[in-house]
Order: C-alpha cells, then sequence, then structure tokens
C-alpha cells in the first residue's frame, strides 16, 4: 500500500509538472501560433506585428515570404484553379467540364466529384509544401467555380459554367463548394472562390470596358440567386469580382455588390479578390477608365471591400497611404480576412495537427477517382434523337467507321482550365475498348473550321539531324536550368518533338519547373506548298526556321498553339531550332504541321462506303471557344461565337456521309449549344458529349452500345440559330433562355431522352398555403420501359403576375432517381416562399397572394398543351397578406 501510495503521489506530481510546462511553453509562444487560442485573436495578433510595406505584400496573389523581428509567415500564392479537376499542377483527375457535369443535374455526383478534386489538392499541396514549392497553382485557393449564367450560347467562357438557369446553377455549385472546403467546422480542406461577381457573361473581347445594365428583375431573379446560394448555404469563403462594370462602376469598385449585398445584405464572412488585373482596367486608357492611377484604383477597391489583388496594382497602396487616399485600418480589414483564411486552412498549425494534412499522395488520379470520371462522363451524355431505337449500337456489326475532328484529339476533350492526367481516352479509342471484335475504320474528315489548320505532330520520317538529310532526329540538349547555361546535363538524339512529362522526365534528376532544351535539326518537305508550322505547348516556347523566330508560346496558364503559313519547295531542308524553358508543373512541346497535300474528305467517305455504320464525332474545340482568345474566323470572334451552326466544312461531311445511305450516329463534342437543324432531321441518332474529360471515350462508347442507359439533360436551350436571341452585348433577358423565350427552340433546356420510358402520376400539393411558409409537393414516378434507367425528375412555377415580364416558368427544384425495369417511386420537393416570389419596381422581394401553377415530370411543360405522361400540373393558391423577404 505505501509503495502503491508513492506511485499515485509521483504521478501526480508529474501530471502538474507537465500541465505548468505546458503552460509555460504556451505562454512564451506568440499568439498567433498558439493553437487553443480563437482564430480571431491569432489572426488579430498576427497583424499586429506586420509593418506597412509588409501588409501591403500580403495583399497581393503573390504574398511574399515574411521573416524578421520572430515573425515567420511562409511565402503562398493565391492563385489557384480547379473547374473540373485540379489545374494547371501537373498530374491530375480530369472529369468532365463543368457543362457536362451540369448537364448530369446530379447533386451528389457533383458533390462527390468536388470532394475527389479536394483530396488530391490537399494532397499535392502538402507534397509541394514538403518540396518548398509555395508558387502559382500550389496552393489550397481555388478561383472556382464559375457560377455566372450562360445566358447566351455565343459566350466562349459558358462551357465552365452550371448553365442558364440559376435553380439549377445555385444547387449544383453549391454542392461543388461543400466538397471543396470539407465538412469540419473549424478548418477547411480547401477554399472555394464563387465567380464572376456580377452579372457577368461575354462578350470576351469587350469584357474590360463593359458596362451591363440590367433591371432589379434581372439582378434579382437571374444573375444573383446563384451566388446567394453560395454564400448562404454552401458558405463559400471566397468571392472573385468581375471585370465590366455594373451601373457605371467596375465590379471590383462597386460598394453596392461588394459592402451593400454581398456582405451586409446576404452576410458574407470571407474575402473577395479581384479578377486578374481587372484593377488595371479601372485606368487603363479604353477600358473603364474610372480613376486615374493605380493608387486611386486600390484605394477604391479596398473601400469598396476588396481584400486581395490577382495583378500589381497594389504595390500602389503605400502611394494611396501617403495621400490618405486610403488609411492602414482598412488594410488591416482586409488581411484579417486573409489570414482568417490561411489559418482555417491550418497553416500556422503544427505539422499534422489540423485536418486533411494527412491525406496521401496516392490519391492523385487514383483507380477510384479514374472510375468516377467514367461514371461522371457517363451521366453528362445526353441523347438528342434516337430513330426507330438505332441506338444502343449491335455489337455484333462487322466494319464500324469513326469519323470526325473530334474523335480521336484527347487534347480537346480535356476543354480549358485543366490538369494533366496519364491518359485520355478519346472515342475512337473507347469504342475499340468496348468493341473488340469490330472492325473499326477511322478517318479524320475535316477541320473543325476551313480556316483553321489541321496541325498534327511532325513524324520523325521528315526530321534530320544534318541539311543533307542523311540521319533522322533532331539533337537535343537538356539544361537543368531555365536560361540554357552551363554544360548540358543531357545531349541526344530525339526522334521528333512530342514531349508530354507528366509520369516522366529527361531523367529522375530533372525538376519539373526548372529545365530547359534546345532542338537543333532539319526539316525536309515532302512536297511543295504551303504549310502551316508551329508549336502547341505550355511554358515558354520558341521555333526558329532558317533563324527566323516564327512561332511562341509563352502560355503559364493554358496549353497554347502557334503557328505560321510558309512556302516550302518539295526536297528542300529548312534548319530548325526549338527553344524551350519549363517553369510549370506540366512541361508539354510538340512541333507540328499541316501539310499542302492533306487530303481529309476522301478517306472518311471511303471508309463510310466499306462500313456498315458511321459514328461521325463533331463539334467544335477550345481552341475555338473559350477565354479572351485572338482567334477571328467565320463563325468564331476573339474566344466567343458568332453564328451557333456547325462550321460549314463539318456539316458539308455529315451530308454527304449521310447520303451514302449508312446509320450514322453523330456524336457532338462541344462546350455550348449547337444550332444543328438540318442534323435533326436527317440524321437518325444524335448524341451530345460536352468536353467530357479523361474518360469521355469510354463513356461515349459505353452510351453508344447500352453498357450505359444515357440519362443526361440539358442545361442549356439549344436554339435554331443566334437569329433567335437578341444582341449578345445586351444583358436584358427578355428572349434569352428557356424562361423568357418566346419562340421554339431546336432543344430545350432540360431535355434529354432514355433507353426505356418514364411517366408520372399523382401530383399532390396543399392547394391553398399561408403566405411565408414552405410547401411539400410529391409525384410519383415510374420506370414503365423495359431497361434499368435515371431520370431527372423537374418541378417549374408558373407565377402569373404582371412584374414577372414574360417569364413562361421557371425551375425551382429537381432530383434525379435511378428506377428498375417497372419500378415506383415517390419523390418530394419543398418549395420555400422566395420560389413564389417577385421584384417589384422599387427592388423589393415580394410574396403575393393569389394562384400558381405547379408542374412536375420529366421535362419542361408545356403551357397551352394537356397533361401527359411525362409532365403534370396542378394549381395552387397562397393565402394572406402580402410579405416582404430580403433579396
Amino acid at each position: 500500500m505505501n509503495h502503491l501510495y508513492k506511485h499515485v503521489i509521483f504521478s501526480l506530481l508529474l501530471v502538474v509538472f507537465l500541465t505548468v510546462k505546458t503552460e509555460s511553453i504556451a505562454q512564451q509562444l506568440p499568439k498567433y501560433l498558439n493553437t487553443k487560442l480563437a482564430t480571431e485573436l491569432r489572426v488579430t495578433d498576427l497583424v499586429s506585428r506586420l509593418s506597412t510595406a509588409q501588409k501591403i505584400k500580403l495583399l497581393r496573389y503573390t504574398s511574399t515570404e515574411i521573416d524578421s523581428n520572430g515573425l515567420k509567415i511562409p511565402a503562398y500564392n493565391w492563385w489557384n484553379e480547379c473547374l473540373h479537376g485540379v489545374a494547371r499542377a501537373g498530374k491530375a483527375t480530369v472529369f468532365p467540364q463543368t457543362i457536362g457535369m451540369a448537364a448530369s443535374w446530379d447533386t451528389s455526383l457533383i458533390n462527390q466529384i468536388s470532394s475527389a478534386i479536394s483530396d488530391e489538392a490537399r494532397a499535392k499541396y502538402e507534397q509541394f509544401s514538403r518540396n518548398g514549392k509555395r508558387g502559382i497553382y500550389q496552393g489550397l485557393n481555388f478561383w472556382t467555380p464559375n457560377i455566372n449564367i450562360f445566358r447566351d450560347p455565343r459566350w466562349g467562357r459558358g462551357m465552365e459554367t452550371y448553365g442558364e438557369d440559376p435553380c439549377l446553377t445555385g444547387t449544383l455549385s453549391a454542392s461543388f463548394i461543400k466538397g471543396i472546403q470539407g465538412n469540419n467546422p473549424n478548418y477547411f480542406k480547401a477554399i472555394a472562390t464563387v465567380k464572376h461577381f456580377v452579372v457577368h457573361s461575354g462578350p470576351e473581347a469587350t469584357r474590360h470596358s463593359i458596362n451591363a445594365e440590367v433591371s432589379d428583375r434581372d439582378l434579382f431573379e437571374t444573375y444573383t440567386p446563384a451566388f446567394k446560394q453560395c454564400v448562404q448555404d454552401a458558405k463559400v469563403y471566397s468571392v472573385m469580382c468581375a471585370y465590366n462594370r455594373f451601373r457605371g462602376q467596375p465590379c471590383c469598385g462597386n460598394s453596392f455588390l461588394l459592402s451593400d449585398l454581398l456582405r451586409h445584405q446576404w452576410g458574407f464572412k470571407g474575402f473577395i479578390v479581384t479578377d486578374c488585373w481587372a484593377m488595371a482596367d479601372f485606368y487603363t486608357k479604353g477600358s473603364h477608365e474610372v480613376s486615374a492611377s493605380p493608387e486611386e484604383a486600390s484605394a477604391m477597391a479596398i473601400k469598396s471591400g476588396v481584400d486581395l489583388e490577382c495583378g500589381d496594382s497594389f504595390a500602389a497602396l503605400d502611394v494611396a497611404l501617403a495621400k490618405k487616399l486610403i488609411t492602414e485600418a482598412e488594410l488591416d480589414v482586409a488581411l484579417k480576412r486573409l489570414f482568417t483564411a490561411r489559418f482555417k486552412l491550418g497553416f500556422f498549425d503544427k505539422d499534422g495537427a489540423a485536418p486533411y494534412t494527412s491525406i496521401p499522395y496516392s490519391v492523385v488520379e487514383s483507380k477510384a477517382h479514374q472510375s468516377l470520371a467514367l461514371k461522371a462522363a457517363q451521366k453528362s451524355i445526353v441523347l438528342l434523337k434516337n430513330q426507330n431505337n438505332l441506338l444502343p449500337l449491335l455489337r455484333n456489326i462487322k466494319t464500324l467507321a469513326v469519323v470526325g475532328p473530334n474523335a480521336d484529339d484527347g487534347d480537346i476533350l480535356l476543354a480549358n482550365y485543366h490538369g494533366y492526367p496519364s491518359q485520355v481516352v478519346t472515342p475512337l479509342e473507347g469504342l475499340k475498348n468496348r468493341l473488340p471484335s469490330t472492325k473499326i475504320l477511322y478517318a479524320k474528315g475535316s477541320r473543325h473550321a476551313a480556316e483553321v489548320p489541321n496541325l498534327e505532330v511532325i513524324p520523325a520520317d521528315f526530321l534530320y539531324t544534318n541539311a543533307a538529310a542523311t540521319k533522322h532526329g533532331m539533337t537535343a540538349e537538356y539544361f537543368k536550368s531555365i536560361d540554357f547555361t552551363g554544360r548540358a546535363a543531357i545531349s541526344r538524339n530525339d526522334k521528333n518533338i512530342n514531349f508530354y512529362w507528366i509520369n516522366s522526365l529527361p531523367d529522375n534528376t530533372f525538376d519539373r519547373e526548372n529545365f530547359s532544351v534546345k532542338w537543333n535539326g532539319y526539316l525536309k518537305a515532302p512536297v511543295s506548298g504551303k504549310y502551316s508550322l508551329g508549336l502547341y505547348g505550355y511554358n515558354d516556347c520558341k521555333l526558329y526556321v532558317n533563324d527566323s523566330l516564327i512561332a511562341t508560346v509563352n502560355s503559364p496558364h493554358e496549353p497554347y498553339q502557334d503557328y505560321k503559313n510558309l512556302d516550302f519547295k518539295a526536297g528542300q531542308t529548312y534548319k530548325i531550332r526549338i527553344d524551350y524553358i519549363s517553369t510549370k508543373a506540366a512541361p508539354l512541346i510538340q512541333l507540328k504541321w499541316s501539310r499542302p497535300d492533306e487530303e481529309l474528305e476522301a478517306p472518311a467517305l471511303a471508309i463510310c462506303k466499306e462500313a456498315d455504320a458511321v459514328v461521325m464525332v463533331m463539334g467544335l474545340s477550345p481552341r475555338l471557344e473559350g477565354e479572351e482568345m485572338s482567334l477571328e474566323v467565320d463563325g468564331f470572334y476573339k474566344g466567343d461565337r458568332t453564328k451557333l451552326k456547325l462550321p460549314d466544312v463539318q456539316s458539308q461531311l455529315i451530308k454527304k456521309v449521310r447520303a451514302l445511305g449508312k446509320p450514322v450516329i453523330l456524336v457532338l463534342v462541344n462546350g455550348s449549344a449547337l444550332a444543328i437543324n438540318w442534323e435533326k432531321e436527317n440524321i437518325p441518332a444524335i448524341v451530345e458529349a460536352w468536353y467530357g474529360g479523361q474518360e469521355a471515350g469510354n463513356a461515349i462508347a459505353d452510351v453508344l452500345v447500352g453498357n450505359y442507359n444515357p440519362s443526361g439533360r440539358l442545361p442549356v436551350t439549344f436554339y435554331t440559330s443566334e437569329e433567335q436571341l437578341p444582341p449578345f452585348e445586351n444583358y436584358d433577358m427578355r428572349g434569352r433562355t428557356y424562361r423568357y423565350l418566346q419562340t421554339k427552340p431546336l432543344y430545350e433546356f432540360g431535355y434529354g431522352l432514355s433507353y426505356t420510358n418514364f411517366t408520372y402520376s399523382q401530383l399532390k400539393a396543399n392547394t391553398k398555403q399561408p403566405i411565408g411558409q414552405k410547401m411539400a409537393v410529391s409525384i410519383q414516378v415510374k420506370n414503365s420501359g423495359k431497361r434499368d434507367g435515371e431520370e431527372v425528375v423537374q418541378l417549374y412555377v408558373n407565377n402569373p403576375d404582371p412584374l414577372k415580364h414574360q417569364e413562361r416558368y421557371a425551375l425551382k427544384a429537381f432530383r434525379r432517381i435511378f428506377l428498375k425495369s417497372q419500378e415506383s417511386a415517390v419523390v418530394t420537393f419543398e418549395l420555400k416562399p422566395e420560389d413564389f416570389s417577385v421584384i417589384t419596381k422599387e427592388g423589393k422581394r415580394t410574396v403575393k397572394p393569389g394562384s400558381f401553377t405547379i408542374y412536375a415530370g420529366g421535362k419542361q411543360p408545356e403551357l397551352d398543351a394537356k397533361d401527359t405522361g411525362n409532365v403534370l400540373r396542378t394549381t395552387i393558391t397562397l393565402q394572406g397578406t402580402a410579405k416582404d423577404l430580403k433579396l
């Protein structure tokens, strides 16, 4: 007993000693490093230790390292992207482009995708940090998602959005944000950023100068609801303001948008970042010109609510302080918001103390994520037409022709803002994978557009190390620096220039972000004529022919293609030099050409004649539609589209193939709506596949051969032509999208076919409802066909109030469900008071008493049509006194 008593006393004394010792150590720590304190106290302590000069540096996206007077703040670059996978940072799983994800109408799937993306993001960040890499695309603040309303199909960046509808956009993007930020109450896995706030959707050519003027009705019924949902429901922690002006003021210097609406009315607690170099538009001649200098622009932005700049105007904040345009206290407010983000990411906790830090790097493009990419691509595909049940394609077909500029081009499937998967499966490869016993013939058939050359990697047969053309290849020198200095680490002969160093490097001692290569050799022209010769790459590339610079790729963000048209003579050799510098995590370079004897159409028609059926993979390309591009050809202007039809060179090929009398399946790969009027009338089967990511080819093949029952629905309206729309520059919603379109579209929003059939019955709702209360609506849906499948149940509300100004009806809820053949289920929705509201002339959101029509089913309703098995309707009455709601 005495021995036990001494042991207990000793243990108690040890606990007391360790507790006192721990508390003493904690007291010695700076408050900002003390994890026992509230985040707010830690942030306040850190900011109080900063000098004015340090504060200014930390308000820019390239936040520099602070290491002085006992203060240690690592460098941090705030710019990162993960639109449909971790982007621009090397290896990553690439899911379908956002417009394709939206076509799934699957809230759960979107959350699974974003959870997988944030797992990869965390794993990559932790590895970057361990290796001391803290540059662009290596942080945990992601300037994603793009939740602007895709109001006009001509907008080149519409592919980045969740479509044209506020309800669909808000619901899917909120689910995406929750997966990115995680579910820990004290820490973020990563931080999402909703963009571009607000009233922003082209044209790309004028985005730095355009002034968006819209009514309060359009502002609060179309352009802001998704942002509000992401702020209030998903608790997004970052918002990016847009380039354009709104009602005369730049969005990034607009107090009404950033302070009054976003922070005060909606209660946003996070930080606001400018779009990149948006503040330079404040004072650049030809742009907004609302301020005279960088310091005035910086002060305007800070006072309006901006916290972080992507750009370099904030370098003038010291001048703004000296001129008393801004106060240091106002800088502190912004800094505290930014450091709150960094603390909630666990950056100032001990290694491993914060959650999410132990996610292994093996999750990056893991088998589970590749499977999810396939599932996402499958669910994104929309079956537009299936005459006489041509699809699924018979497996015992003997010979299949696969034709089209998108049939075997993996780069196109990645769209924009993408990462770099180990492998991309093209539609041609997918069909070969799924039809191993079928003879499959392939020909490109046409260019994407007649004026845009079809560049392909130059084969080794035409490259030589010497002018006499006696030895194939090009002489390569690889340097472990970015300035070609010192002795080459590797000297060798490369057969041709086609390098994608994602899973390998010149050797394992090279750093992807710090090496350079010189290639020297000769090109021997096989025929005389005009060639298009150029480079496709990522990072800094230069191509010289006979010592003259002819192509430059200097792309820190996206792979880019540059070329020049040159006259070559048959049999003559031309001196070639390529200088390549890699400073980013995805080294990529290709030397490409198109030959004057290029013949695309004839070989395609020849194989179609031989085949039993034809799959034509046509559409657009991210080289034609995208963000602020230089391209100006028929149908396309600086990233946007001027025509909605397929380029003539493609439509002509489609007509010629169809004239052969063979069964034709048209697969569309694109990021925006297409006016395929002739094709709808004449092609028996049409599939919309979008830019489907790394597993797009397998997913397309699965739908075509019947491994997967298509279930995607259009997230945008397909119009008959651009003539059906108001002018692109006009932001008024009249005449746009399914809500306001007064003429019949080619394919309506929410449309999509299946290999089975669904019928609806028993639509139930409380016919008399007090104003201001939530309402339950239920409907029974049955899979009345012979195959299992998924259905997207859609609920629309028609509000007859004259203030709705020609709005036909609006989507208010949806759900995707799986039903086995002959299985039934009851789907219940909850409608909120704001689902019946209007925006008054005074700019208030009001719910009024009156009658409303509710439609539910598998598609849009037709106002003048009777109920069918696909759409049912009921009328409900709101009773009581009109009630104002928050905007």
